[in-house]
């Protein structure tokens, strides 16, 4: 990136929010001075954070992973523990 501006806080802002939902974060690598003094100036530092590198990052801690939704397993009605729910019933 090499002349950013409020527009671009204003997209990674936005990319971070997004991420935020999706259980991840933003991280800007190797951001050059004038970005860092926007998303300073914007008080987006603790949301935005800067660090060593290069390039942008979306990293997911694996405790935040989920499930995924609508699987199940499958019964097998010869599984006498799949009977003994069935009695209850």
């Amino acid at each position: 990136m090499t002349d950013p501006d409020c527009g671009t806080v204003d997209d990674l802002a936005r990319l971070q929010l997004a991420a935020g939902r999706l259980g991840q974060q933003v991280f800007l690598l190797g951001a050059g001075p004038r970005l860092i003094e926007l998303v300073e100036m914007a008080g987006l530092a603790d949301v935005l954070p800067a660090v060593q590198g290069s390039g942008v990052e979306v990293r997911r801690e694996s405790e935040e992973w989920e499930e995924p939704l609508g699987v199940e397993k499958e019964r097998d009605p010869a599984d006498p523990a799949v009977r003994d729910l069935e009695d209850l019933d």
